[in-house]
């Protein structure tokens, strides 16, 4: 685990306010990304509920097993921010974050298209008092178009994208049918493009340009993520199919039973299947003419991959490994998530980080993947508890005296 970066060099991002009034997933996950490359990122809340997701997910406990109140989505999505508890339905809170706008440079939100315009808190509100401001609006179907209106979940999302088509079992397998990706890739993606767009808005701006709007859906972002395997329909017309863990264009490219578990297997050019061939004791496979080359094993499958399999099936996945990595056949076993996390690269990268946390000492996330040279990530604030900044931000950012502050909190506008 990782050291966390109390000391480090401010990030690169450090001169971005960023106000993040969205929720769960997608629109947290860019807020989370802006805040670890140094952005001052203020999460806007619910006073009462908070983030959905803070209800959501694997509860967190202390070591006497005391629930901490934290739940393991919104720990995911949700660290480096500061929590600040405003009614967007109370026309105070609109004015507060009005305010706070007014000196932000990106808001990021995804409630139902129109639901901000009701508050006065849409884009072109935000603009007349901001005219800088980058407003990102995340949400299933897009802003425009005859399902802008409908609610959207991941599930729906790689439904209609076509990814649960290409993703499980194959036809005539046992078990066959669609599965769902195993985590919310759409959510996940959709943030990754929202932080694309985000930087290239500033950027922009930033170089003589204007603010504007982002119009990003979940149910694009997917559909763009499918890339090459779409495009293999645009290029010759066939339907792209289930091929469990094997690959749509390259074999041998899957996962091979060993005499214990699975062995993914990823050859990719003719060198390395020779190779294969060869440690699997098959030299007479890798010579035969029906498999010279990656389009000849695509049409030979059925009389090549049973040679395959029958040979993997004496060893185990280690055994195996153990032989094909020093011959250059890129291989691994399948791990759990456990496995993973104890794997010897993935510790050297630190792709677990300890954050400090005021009630359990510290709390383990999992890192940003994004290796800076001079301005390398923070990681020095954990998920906040809810409301947990109101306070220090609107008399930080807004200059309200006490009293004030007091007024709001008495009147349920806010929540500390």
């Amino acid at each position: 685990m990782t050291e966390t970066h109390q000391n480090a060099p401010k990030g690169c991002l450090s001169h971005l306010r960023v106000l993040d009034l969205s929720r769960v997933f997608a629109g947290p996950y860019a807020g989370q990304i802006l805040a670890d490359f140094g952005a001052e990122v203020i999460k806007i809340e619910h006073p009462k509920f908070g983030d959905d997701v803070r209800h959501l997910g694997i509860h967190r406990k202390d070591a006497n097993g005391n629930d901490l109140g934290e739940t393991s989505s919104f720990l995911a999505m949700n660290r480096g921010k500061q929590s600040v508890a405003i009614d967007l339905k109370d026309p105070k809170g609109q004015e507060l974050v009005r305010r706070l706008a007014a000196d932000a440079d990106v808001v990021i939100e995804n409630f139902k298209s129109g639901t901000l315009d009701r508050y006065g808190l849409g884009y072109a509100d935000l603009k007349a008092v901001n005219p800088k401001i980058i407003y990102c609006s995340i949400t299933g179907f897009g802003q425009t178009g005859p399902s802008a209106e409908l609610p959207g979940y991941d599930p729906l999302f790689q439904a209609l994208s076509g990814l649960m088509s290409i993703t499980g079992v194959p036809d005539g397998a046992p078990g066959a049918g669609p599965n769902l990706v195993g985590y919310s890739v759409s959510d996940i993606t959709a943030g990754l493009y929202a932080t694309i767009a985000i930087l290239a808005a500033a950027t922009h701006r930033d170089n003589g340009g204007s603010g504007q709007h982002i119009d990003l859906a979940l149910l694009d972002s997917q559909v763009a993520a499918l890339s090459h395997i779409a495009t293999n329909f645009l290029v010759s017309g066939k339907t792209p199919v289930r091929a469990g863990s094997a690959s749509q264009i390259t074999c041998p490219w899957q996962a091979f039973p060993c005499a214990d578990r699975d062995l993914m297997i990823a050859v990719g050019n003719d060198r390395q299947f020779k190779k294969l061939c060869d440690v699997l004791g098959l030299p007479e496979v890798g010579a035969d003419p029906r498999f010279a080359t990656n389009r000849d094993r695509m049409a030979n499958k059925p009389a090549l991959l049973p040679q395959l399999e029958a040979a993997f099936a004496q060893r185990t996945a280690a055994e195996w490994e153990a032989l094909l990595t020093p011959a250059d056949v890129p291989c691994s076993p399948i791990n759990t998530i456990p496995q993973m996390l104890e794997d010897p690269q993935i510790r050297h990268r630190g792709m677990v980080v300890d954050l400090p946390h005021e009630r359990t000492g510290t709390v383990s996330l999992i890192a940003n993947p994004i290796r800076f040279s001079e301005t390398p990530a923070r990681y020095d604030r954990a998920p906040p508890r809810l409301g947990a900044d109101t306070v220090g931000v609107l008399q930080r950012h807004l200059g309200l005296s006490a009293e004030e502050v007091e007024a709001l909190k008495a009147s349920g506008t806010i929540r500390d």
